[in-house]
C-alpha cells in the first residue's frame, strides 16, 4: 500500500472527476437490436443526412463475408463507402493515421466501425483525429484531451466482450515503445450502436470465451470501485448475471442466438457501467501485456481478473458477496461468498480452456510493466484497495505463476 497522504491525494483526485462527470453528456447510444438489425443501419445512416462512409474493420471479418448484407444494403440505399481493413490486433497509431487519410481523400462524412474492440478503437481514434487535425494521437492520450467531437459514427460490434459500443474509451498502441494506452473523452462515445446476434454465430470458441470474460472483467471492475452510481451498479449487476448464464452456453452452442443475444446485451450493459465508473488494476495490468507481448486483450484480463480480485481482500468482499448473490453463489459471510465468486470466475476459465497463469512474461519485464500500470491506474482508477510498486509486482508474479 502507498502511504496515507499519497493514498488521499489518489481518493480527492477520483472524488473531484466523479463531481466533473455529472456535467458530462451520458445519453445513451441509439440501438438497433435483434437478428438481421445490421441490414437497417443503411437506412438510419441515410436518414442522418449521409452519404459516403468509411467502414473500419478488419481483414479476418472481411475474409469471413460478415460484412457482406452490410454492403448490399448500403448499395441498395445508394450510400457510398470506403473499406479501411488494416486494423491490427492492437491498433497502432499507423492503423489510425491510414484510416484517417482514407476518410479524407474519398470524401466520408460518417464511419462505420464493424468488429470486435480493435476495429471500434482504431475507428474512434481515426474519427478523433479527423475532428482534430493538430492534435496527435499522443496528445489525445489520457482523459479530455479532444477538443471538437467526432464525424457522424455508428457501431456494430462482432463480439461480446469490449462494449466500445457505447463506451468513451479507445486503446492504441505505440509499436515503437511498446506501449499500450487509453484516449478517454465523452466525445468517442458512439451515438448509434447495432446489436446483432447474427454477427457473432460464426465466432470461434476462443473469441467467444476470452470476449466474454472481458465484459465481465468490465462489469465487475465498474461494481467493486468506488465511483459507481445507482445507474452503473445497475448494469453492472445485470451484465453480470447475464453472462454467468449464457457464456457457456454461447460458448459451446455458437449458433444458439438466444444466448448470443444476450450476451452482447451483457457487453453493452457492463460497457454502460465502467465508461462512467472506470476499471482498475485488471486492466492497467492487461494493457501492458498487450502492449508487451501482444496479449489479446480479453484473453489478458481473463487470466488477470481472479489474481487482482484475490489482491483486494476484505476491501472488495462485500461488492462481490452482492455479485455472489445475484448469480446463485453460496456462503455463510461476505468473505465465504466473495472467495465463491472468485472461484467461480477461476472455473469459467478452466471450463472455457483459458489457462490461469501466463509463464511467458519476463523478469527483465516486469519492472516496466509495474510502471506503466500504475501510471495507468494512479490517480484515475477508483479500485478498492490501491496498490504500490511492490504490491504490482507481486501480482504481476503471481500472473506469471
Amino acid at each position: 500500500m502507498p502511504n496515507k497522504a499519497v493514498e488521499l491525494g489518489y481518493r480527492a483526485y477520483q472524488k473531484t472527476f466523479m463531481v466533473a462527470e455529472y456535467f458530462f453528456d451520458w445519453s445513451e447510444p441509439e440501438l438497433l437490436k435483434g437478428p438481421g438489425a445490421v441490414k437497417k443501419l443503411p437506412s438510419l445512416i441515410k436518414s442522418k443526412g449521409i452519404s459516403s462512409v468509411l467502414v473500419v474493420t478488419d481483414k479476418g471479418l472481411m475474409g469471413l463475408h460478415i460484412l457482406d448484407s452490410l454492403f448490399e444494403k448500403l448499395d441498395e440505399t445508394n450510400i457510398k463507402y470506403t473499406v479501411y481493413d488494416g486494423v491490427q490486433p492492437n491498433p497502432s497509431i499507423e492503423n489510425i493515421e491510414e484510416a484517417r487519410r482514407l476518410y479524407l481523400k474519398n470524401g466520408c462524412e460518417g464511419i462505420i466501425a464493424f468488429g470486435g474492440g480493435s476495429p471500434m478503437d482504431c475507428a474512434k481514434a481515426a474519427g478523433a483525429r479527423v475532428a482534430n487535425p493538430n492534435t496527435s494521437v499522443s496528445k489525445m492520450r489520457g482523459e479530455l484531451k479532444i477538443r471538437k467531437k467526432l464525424p457522424p459514427f455508428f457501431a456494430v460490434p462482432t463480439t461480446a466482450g469490449t462494449g466500445s459500443e457505447t463506451t468513451l474509451a479507445a486503446v492504441v498502441t505505440n509499436m515503437q515503445t511498446h506501449e499500450k494506452y487509453a484516449i478517454n473523452d465523452p466525445k468517442l462515445r458512439p451515438k448509434f450502436a447495432v446489436l446483432d446476434p447474427e454477427l457473432t454465430t460464426g465466432l470461434p470458441q476462443k473469441i467467444t470465451s476470452t470476449t466474454g470474460m472481458d465484459a465481465l472483467t468490465h462489469a465487475v471492475e465498474a461494481f467493486i470501485g468506488l465511483s459507481g452510481t445507482k445507474s452503473t451498479d445497475d448494469y453492472a449487476r445485470k451484465a453480470t448475471k447475464l453472462i454467468f448464464d449464457n457464456i457457456e452456453t454461447a460458448y459451446n452452442d455458437g449458433q444458439n442466438l438466444e444466448a448470443r443475444e444476450n450476451m452482447l446485451v451483457a457487453s453493452f450493459y457492463a460497457g454502460m457501467a465502467f465508461t462512467r465508473a472506470y476499471v482498475g488494476y485488471v486492466h492497467a495490468i492487461a494493457h501492458n501485456l498487450g502492449g508487451i507481448y501482444g496479449t489479446p486483450h480479453g484473453l489478458a484480463n481473463a487470466v488477470i481478473l481472479p489474481h487482482v480480485l484475490e489482491y483486494y481482500g476484505e476491501t472488495a468482499y462485500k461488492k462481490l458477496a452482492e455479485l455472489a448473490d445475484i448469480v446463485g453463489l453460496k456462503g455463510d459471510t461476505d468473505a465465504a461468498k466473495a472467495t465463491a465468486f472468485i472461484e467461480a470466475i477461476k472455473q469459467f476459465n478452466k471450463n472455457m480452456n483459458i489457462p490461469d497463469h501466463f509463464d511467458f512474461i519476463q523478469d527483465k519485464d516486469i519492472p516496466t510493466i509495474v510502471e506503466r500500470a500504475l501510471k495507468e491506474g494512479n490517480p484515475l482508477y477508483p479500485v478498492p484497495k490501491i496498490m504500490d510498486k511492490a504490491d504490482c509486482e507481486a501480482v504481476v508474479k503471481k500472473i506469471r505463476g
